[in-house]
């Protein structure tokens, strides 16, 4: 792949915070603009992460920090994947090579890593709650100039908590401006009717021409009639009030609306957000963006470059990789086989159809999957609806997602024993996305509900046996979590079989004093320890639990009465979790046995390749292999 001289352009190179970037006439910006683009696609072409999002607020970047005094006027990125031109602009220019790699910069906002980052946003659909919550909070301090800048886009708009957050700031006559960066697209194409009305809201000739009309009238007058402004003002209310506030669905929110207007066009952003930061109280600009923006390849398949890996920076050709299945591919096709064979299997995902790999399903069966938007409560009782009425959704969600729908887990399903499957994607460490991301805190969060089975599959295989055996579970939620990795198996598409629900089993026998007992892929790094060491493994057995709920007591106490030591491994938090459930165990049923438990700490994991986060939290194969060498009896 061709390399890219990684060097910032001339005007690029001189900014080191916003206040050098005001310095810069306004005929200038528009080169900084391309220079801007042309560095982020340098950089993440080499040091891959999300760069759709980011090349599409290329323009309002430059303009908010222009207009704005930050960082003592604050501005809030959501979702966080579209800060990249907003870290270079902020002095981080130099240190946006180490983009998402261990002890570099995060790809997202993080109020730790600088002064200019007002709020962190991993999630989406916050940034309008957290901005108000500033917004009050400097009106209650006199700071009543101070202004506070929420954008929000790749669809996180359609997120009920943004909802609220409207609802609530409409009444609150706080100082927020909320840019909605319309683009039409998260990862996926934005879904629902908030989607159709604001295409509806862009594309309306009779909307845009009236209410040109209108401002450009006022404008006029207020101009030839001076003394006229109280006038203008109340002849504007009346206006609103009977044109916009039928049809708009945000000054019927108590906002000011200003839009539809392109997002690329730099002097009409500088305009715009110039006379709009002289406004008080809640005011919302609808800028139309297009996501990918200044890269052919990127603007015509959106969904590939919103976070492409090493691709080459000249043609857009993306980095040819070995073909390996992964555990999503491996999700997706297995559900679609169940679909194909059983009518009421349905499944649902809140904007993740692609990265959960449900393509396939949508191609096939479109018409039994749904995409809800960015709404994880909303997915979670969605699905629980539809079990009430006989069917069997499958609701497929990242683990860090699933953790906005907790509430919903515990009382909408669980407690009323809905059948329920929930397909946990990106469980354990996902790399280099970082804290936000990682899927650690499922176990933890699973192992407290009643009536919730957990399960975690040690490969492929159990993974496609699992899933067949929940299709036909009524009992209640069943649960299944699988990491973001490549298969490790050559051969998974095996016929359909059940598997014992609380049962584990034994994956190397041993008759030695230690036994690691495992849940999920973590089994896989002790399996490689074992095979490594080969005959100096010390007679060390490895036990599969599968299940954390319910736990196979029998196993264990034939583990517990053969063994002296049990070192219990997982890619889930300790706290809480499946190691914290065997000590548990031990202490009530074999109190003078040694447990070590292998896996996450309580702490918030940084980013990184897989295999260093795997060593940093000590269970990657080499830990576990020291371990059994140290062990002394």
């Amino acid at each position: 792949m061709k390399e890219i001289p990684l060097t910032p352009g001339p005007l690029l190179a001189t900014i080191d915070s916003p206040a050098d970037l005001r310095k810069l006439s306004v005929k200038e910006l528009d080169q900084l603009a391309g220079e801007l683009r042309d560095f982020i696609l340098d950089v993440v072409s080499v040091h891959p992460g999300h760069l759709g999002a980011s090349l599409g607020v290329v323009e309002l970047t430059i303009a908010l920090h222009y207009v704005f005094n930050t960082p003592t006027d604050k501005i809030i990125w959501d979702v966080g994947h579209q800060a990249y031109s907003h870290k270079i602009l902020t002095g981080r220019r130099d240190r946006f090579f180490s983009l998402r790699q261990q002890g570099g910069i995060s790809g997202f906002p993080v109020r730790a890593e600088s002064q200019y980052d007002a709020f962190g946003t991993g999630h989406a659909s916050t940034a309008v709650s957290a901005a108000l919550g500033m917004a009050v909070a400097s009106r209650l301090k006199g700071e009543t100039n101070k202004q506070h800048i929420a954008v929000i886009g790749d669809g996180a708009l359609t997120g009920g908590m943004a909802m609220e957050a409207l609802n609530n700031a409409g009444t609150s006559n706080a100082n927020i401006l909320v840019i909605l960066n319309d683009n039409g697209i998260a990862i996926d194409k934005s879904q629902g009717a908030l989607k159709d009305y604001l295409v509806k809201m862009t594309a309306s000739k009779s909307y845009n021409r009236l209410r040109n009309m209108v401002w450009n009238g006022l404008e006029k007058t207020v101009k030839l009639i001076p003394g006229f402004g109280r006038t203008v003002q109340r002849m504007e209310n009346a206006v609103k009030a009977s044109v916009f506030r039928s049809s708009n669905l945000f000054e019927s929110f108590n906002f000011r609306y200003f839009g539809p207007v392109d997002g690329h066009n730099i002097p009409l952003l500088l305009q715009l957000l110039d006379d709009i930061k002289e406004i008080k109280g809640p005011r919302l600009l609808h800028i139309v963006t297009v996501k990918g923006k200044g890269f052919d390849r990127a603007e015509k398949n959106q969904t590939v470059f919103h976070a492409p890996g090493k691709f080459d920076r000249t043609t857009g050709e993306l980095e040819k990789k070995e073909r390996v299945h992964t555990y999503q591919e491996v999700y997706g096709k297995t559900l679609l086989e169940l679909a194909q064979a059983d009518k009421k299997i349905v499944a649902i995902t809140p904007a993740m159809s692609s990265g959960s790999a449900l393509t396939s399903m949508i191609e096939k069966v479109p018409q039994r999957v749904f995409d809800v938007g960015i709404a994880e409560q909303h997915a979670v009782t969605f699905a629980a609806g539809m079990a009430t009425e006989g069917m069997k959704p499958f609701c497929t969600i990242y683990s860090t997602f699933l953790q906005r729908a907790y509430d919903q887990l515990i009382h909408d399903v669980a407690l009323q024993k809905l059948p329920v499957v929930f397909g946990i994607d990106r469980a354990g460490l996902v790399g280099a996305d970082g804290a936000t991301h990682h899927g650690f805190f499922d176990l933890s969060i699973l192992n407290a509900i009643p009536n919730m089975v957990v399960a975690a599959p040690l490969n492929e295989v159990e993974l496609r046996q699992m899933l067949f055996t929940a299709a036909h579970y009524q009992k209640g939620p069943f649960s299944i979590r699988y990491p973001r990795s490549k298969g490790v198996l050559k051969h998974w598409q095996v016929p359909f079989q059940d598997v014992e629900i609380g049962k584990g089993r034994a994956v190397v026998e041993g008759d030695g004093d230690i036994a690691l007992v495992t849940l999920g892929h973590a089994g896989n790094m002790a399996l490689q320890a074992l095979q490594e060491l080969g005959d100096n493994n010390r007679g060390t057995a490895l036990y599969d639990m599968r299940f954390l709920k319910p736990l196979d007591v029998e196993l264990l106490k034939e583990i517990f009465s053969k063994h002296k030591m049990i070192i219990t491994v997982e890619d889930g938090m300790l706290q809480g979790g499946f190691g914290m459930t065997i000590t548990v165990f031990a202490q009530k049923h074999f109190p003078k046995a040694v447990v070590k438990n292998l896996g996450i700490p309580n702490a918030f994991i940084q980013h990184g390749t897989l295999e260093a986060l795997y060593k940093v939290c000590g269970f990657d194969a080499e830990g576990i292999k020291k371990i059994i060498r140290e062990i002394a009896f």
